[in-house]
C-alpha cells in the first residue's frame, strides 16, 4: 500500500509539472473539475472491470486532445496492487486503458 501512495504522490508531481507547460485556455475552474470529474468516472469505470477500490489521479487539464489519468487498485485475480495508464478522448468521450502495470515497478522507475 505504501509503494502505491509513493507511486501515486510520484506521479502526481509529475503531471502537474507536466500541465503547468501547457497553456490554459480561459475556462472557468468550474469547467476544469467538471473535466476532471468526467475523467475520473470514465477512467474508473473502465478500470472496474480489472481493478478493485480503484482511485485515479487525473491531470488537471490533460492534453490539447485528452485527458490523462494514473489508474491504480488491487487486481481483480490476485493480491496484487496494479497501475493503468487512462486515455479519455475528448471528442469521443471513450477511454482507453495500458495494460497492468506493476505498482512497485511503476514506484521505482519514477525514483
Amino acid at each position: 500500500m505504501e509503494a502505491l501512495m509513493q507511486f501515486f504522490s510520484r506521479v502526481a508531481f509529475s503531471f502537474i509539472s507536466i500541465s503547468f507547460s501547457f497553456p490554459s485556455f480561459a475556462a472557468s475552474d468550474e469547467a476544469w473539475k467538471a473535466f476532471q470529474d468526467e475523467v475520473r468516472s470514465a477512467c474508473l469505470e473502465a478500470a472496474g472491470e480489472s481493478l478493485e477500490g480503484a482511485k485515479a489521479l487525473v491531470d488537471p487539464f490533460g492534453s490539447e486532445t485528452f485527458g490523462l489519468a494514473l489508474v491504480g487498485g488491487k487486481s481483480k485475480w490476485s493480491d496484487d496492487r496494479l497501475g493503468m495508464i487512462c486515455v479519455f478522448n475528448k471528442q469521443s468521450k471513450t477511454v482507453e486503458l495500458s495494460g497492468e502495470l506493476d505498482a512497485g515497478q511503476v514506484s521505482e522507475t519514477l525514483e
